[in-house]
């Protein structure tokens, strides 16, 4: 990058390792099968997905299949029969009732609790977790739901601990906001 900085000219870079794309582009262009499928920031890419491939090519999300049950004014109702409830999208308004969906989901912006959490516009899952991960900064969960679903889940490990606030065969709910998510086209 400081290279790239000090000549002032454009670099292309090919690369199939997403960390490095990320951290050396300012452009990347995902490509399916040949064909460019998102070109973006890293940040739009990696936040607003436009298909369901890019969604579930860079990084790591969880994919929930449902349909629109529901549109109102930038809060879209998605049936999902994988968790056995409706999940609240923030969207403006791209969906039509009946039409089929994904929901992407990513890791990250999902909380873990052993009390269920009331908020507004609130999409909330019950489970268990089924595995756990240390990472030293983070710790990633699979939890699995009432529904069987398995919800994958990261958590910043922000106190020095090392007993576990959340271990195996625990009863959690996840939970994450409309805003959380992105709604997809199958």
């Amino acid at each position: 990058m400081d290279l790239q900085h000090q000549v002032g000219i454009t670099f292309i870079v090919v690369t199939h390792d997403q960390d490095e794309a990320m951290a050396l582009a300012t452009r990347i262009a995902v490509m399916d099968r040949g064909k460019v499928v998102q070109v973006g920031t890293p940040s739009e890419i990696y936040e607003f997905p436009q298909t369901r491939f890019v969604a579930d090519f860079v990084g790591t999300t969880n994919l929930f299949e449902g349909t629109v049950a529901s549109c109102e004014p930038g809060l879209i109702t998605v049936s999902c029969a994988e968790t056995g409830c409706n999940l609240w999208v923030d969207d403006v308004g791209r969906f039509n009732p009946g039409q089929k969906v994904w929901v992407a989901l990513r890791p990250e912006k999902i909380r873990l609790s052993k009390e269920p959490d009331s908020g507004p516009r609130v999409n909330q899952l019950k489970g268990m977790v089924w595995e756990l991960g240390y990472l030293g900064n983070r710790s990633t969960y699979q939890i699995k739901t009432s529904s069987g679903k398995i919800v994958t889940v990261f958590s910043q490990n922000e106190q020095r601990t090392s007993q576990w606030h959340i271990d195996w065969s625990d009863e959690v709910y996840v939970s994450w906001n409309a805003d959380a998510a992105v709604l997809l086209k199958t």
